[in-house]
């Protein structure tokens, strides 16, 4: 009995150590397959034009979506240098000059997500340089990945691209957007950009304005970011060492991230 035992503990430990392989895994496939090669496509329209997604390439601005506003205090329409995007509520928090490829995630959470401007999408200025772009969750959704957290449920991921004005604690100039990720993916992707995870130092940072008021000054340690997992998709008030409700059958709690690119 004593013998058996032990094997039916061996063989537990062995599942459990299996599925936190599989999750590792799993993780290391959403960074290298979709949001590395994201970054990739990007660099790969610059090396190509010469200029940022949806810059003028007569007359760069500098700035992602360029096109839409220009420098020295006037803006076209579509875009906004004080951080407005008309039309679309104030808690977006962005600059209007942003380049996405139709619906996806409000901030931080799966929402309405972001208005589809026709003129400037992500997947036709791709298509028109000839990039090719990571496969995503298919053909015209090549902006998405699924993936499953750690309690088993459906989360996506999608990524967008904007231009923050200076001051921007989550980072300043041209951004990746990666929305809908749990915090321990999120954490991953830090430590694999930028050598450690930290919420507002170096070039991965969280977005979210809570935590965007100060940042730490030169010498003082980093900021955790602000979740972990045992927070549900439908709590508020995450912190990095509390703990939520901590239940197998919720979703964990989603946050969104800046990259902050290169050009």
């Amino acid at each position: 009995m004593a013998i058996v035992l032990v094997i039916i503990g061996l063989i537990l430990g062995a599942l459990s150590i299996g599925k936190d392989v599989q999750r590792n895994a799993e993780y290391q496939k959403v960074g290298n397959k979709f949001v590395f090669e994201w970054k990739k496509a990007y660099d790969g329209y610059y090396q190509r034009t010469g200029t940022l997604l949806g810059d003028s390439q007569v007359a760069p601005t500098g700035m992602i979506n360029g096109n839409e506003a220009t420098i020295g205090g006037a803006t076209a329409s579509a875009g906004n240098l004080d951080g407005a995007l008309p039309g679309v509520p104030a808690s977006y928090a962005n600059t209007g000059l942003r380049i996405c490829s139709g619906q996806g995630f409000a901030q931080n959470a799966v929402g309405a997500g972001d208005p589809k401007l026709a003129a400037q999408n992500l997947r036709q200025l791709m298509q028109r340089i000839g990039i090719r772009m990571p496969p995503g969750r298919g053909e015209g959704k090549e902006d998405r990945y699924q993936y499953t957290d750690s309690n088993g449920n459906i989360a996506e991921l999608q990524v967008c691209f904007q231009w923050n004005p200076p001051g921007t604690i989550s980072g300043a100039g041209n951004v990746l957007v990666v929305r809908g990720l749990t915090p321990d993916l999120a954490r991953y992707l830090d430590q694999m950009v930028d050598g450690k995870p930290d919420a507002l130092e170096g070039r991965f940072r969280m977005q979210n304005s809570a935590n965007n008021s100060s940042e730490p000054s030169n010498n003082r340690p980093g900021t955790e970011w602000a979740a972990n997992n045992t927070y549900a998709s439908t709590e508020t008030s995450a912190t990095a060492t509390g703990t939520g409700q901590n239940r197998d059958e919720n979703q964990v709690m989603l946050v969104t991230a800046h990259w902050v690119m290169d050009q």
